[in-house]
């Protein structure tokens, strides 16, 4: 293409590049670490420049919208292009309110708003972004579209209610059907109303689904018990989307790191700053040993994984949004995943959650409580029976000595303080046997001791030699 990209795109982001860049609407349906984000903002720039747009409506998860604004978009944005893009916050001062003032601006520059998905469900979001859409010639993208998949919702009835008003619209996800062929209608439906040749989603129903007559408590529902014409759907698909999953793409590196960031629960929030206040205390005019150091992160990082023992030495849970931020994380991924986690507490809670939403049998475990005499066999199922989607386990654990190259896909959960343990964990499916490209996500609480422990994990640095002494303030 006749283009310079300020990053190199692989072969199959320039496919899609060349199937999509001047479509009124197009879905990518690339799976997590094929570089969709990239192919969208690469599409961004070439509308630029081509005149035809000069605003951009990204809607993305809470848990991957601080990435588009600090990370995708500043790696991948070409240079020439002008643009300082804003991210939606409901509650804001002035400086914030400033900064949203700027998308109003007459000039040349690309204005770029970036919202999570859950603002569509107040007034004070859809109001301000019904007038961003007025006031500009728009690309509205809606990444992770699953998430406007229920036809019911508040949030998917108010963006597909905007999409008329988006000169160009896509759809990003690498699993646009999670649950059901039905998943389908209202992502094409912000696409283009009636893409799929249907009018309403009942009549979508009737065509893909197959439907019976139940009685409960005397009253008589209709009940999805299958689906059908399913060939016939994929067809109406092809011409407006791509399909491309990792296994497919050859020229992808051989490793690509990824992190997913989950807020805080109010009771959290309190519960950390008083473990917070505790730590740094404790530290004002005396020697803290590293023991001590490494004892005041795992509390608070407890805290961030949803418990904490308190002075009467029972553990006691907090609510917290790290589970649903794995399962979604889980219908985004095909094939196998291995999930570590750093509390036996956390594995319990992860097993309970996967088989609640993919059924019995769909994982095996593998840390400290799992039987010796089951070991060798859950490794066998997880590499051997396609039923076993799923590895659950501890580093300390699992993480030495096992191969696991039946995935390509690594999550922590939650993360030790422990570098080898993390380096050695990763290599458990980066092993002899191994033929396709691996993905590692990180899931961490924003502005927490989490998102430290990763980032030194990453660098490769020893933590314990990393927040002695004063450093501890950083940290904390």
């Amino acid at each position: 293409m006749d283009y310079k990209f300020k990053t190199k795109p692989y072969a199959h982001q320039l496919k899609a590049l060349e199937m999509s860049w001047d479509k009124s609407y197009f879905a990518y349906f690339m799976e997590m670490g094929t570089g969709k984000s990239k192919v969208l903002i690469d599409n961004i720039a070439m509308l630029y420049d081509n005149g035809k747009i000069n605003g951009v409506l990204i809607v993305a998860p809470k848990g991957v919208v601080k990435t588009w604004y600090e990370q995708e978009i500043p790696t991948h944005l070409v240079d020439h292009v002008p643009c300082s893009p804003v991210l939606w916050q409901a509650m804001i001062n002035q400086k914030q309110q400033r900064k949203l003032d700027t998308l109003f601006q007459p000039g040349h520059d690309l204005h770029i708003l970036i919202m999570n998905v859950e603002a569509f469900s107040t007034k004070k979001g859809l109001e301000f972004a019904a007038r961003f859409l007025r006031c500009h010639n728009t690309l509205f993208a809606v990444d992770e579209s699953t998430t406007i998949k229920n036809p019911q919702a508040k949030r998917t009835r108010n963006i597909c209610s905007l999409a008329p008003h988006a000169k160009y619209r896509r759809i990003l996800t690498g699993s646009p059907v999670t649950k059901s062929p039905l998943d389908l209608y209202k992502q094409c439906d912000f696409l283009q109303t009636e893409l799929l040749g249907h009018s309403s989603y009942y009549s979508f129903r009737t065509r893909y689904a197959v439907m019976k007559t139940a009685n409960f408590g005397g009253r008589s529902v209709q009940v999805i018990v299958g689906y059908r014409h399913l060939e016939e759907l994929s067809e109406k698909l092809k011409p407006f989307s791509y399909r491309v999953l990792k296994d497919d793409c050859l020229d992808l590196p051989a490793k690509t790191f990824m992190k997913r960031i989950v807020q805080l629960t109010p009771d959290q929030l309190k519960v950390y700053k008083q473990m917070k206040h505790l730590a740094l205390a404790q530290m004002d005019g005396k020697m803290m040993t590293t023991a001590t150091v490494l004892t005041q992160l795992m509390r608070l990082q407890q805290i961030t994984c949803g418990h904490f023992t308190a002075d009467d030495g029972i553990t006691r849970n907090i609510a917290n949004n790290r589970i649903s931020e794995l399962i979604d994380l889980l219908w985004e991924i095909e094939g196998k995943v291995v999930i570590w986690a750093h509390w036996q507490k956390d594995v319990h809670k992860i097993i309970a959650a996967i088989v609640k939403e993919f059924g019995e049998g769909c994982c095996v475990d593998y840390f400290g409580l799992t039987p010796q005499n089951e070991r060798q066999e859950n490794i066998r199922r997880f590499q051997e029976d396609e039923k076993v989607r799923f590895f659950i386990g501890t580093t300390q654990t699992g993480g030495y000595g096992i191969t696991l190259t039946a995935a390509s896909t690594m999550i922590y959960y939650s993360n030790g303080y422990d570098l080898e343990k993390r380096q050695q964990s990763e290599a458990r499916i980066d092993r002899i046997g191994q033929t396709k490209p691996m993905t590692y996500i990180d899931i961490m609480c924003e502005d927490t001791v989490d998102e430290r422990i990763v980032k030194a994990l990453k660098k490769k640095i020893n933590i314990a030699t990393k927040i002695m002494g004063e450093e501890l303030k950083a940290w904390i």
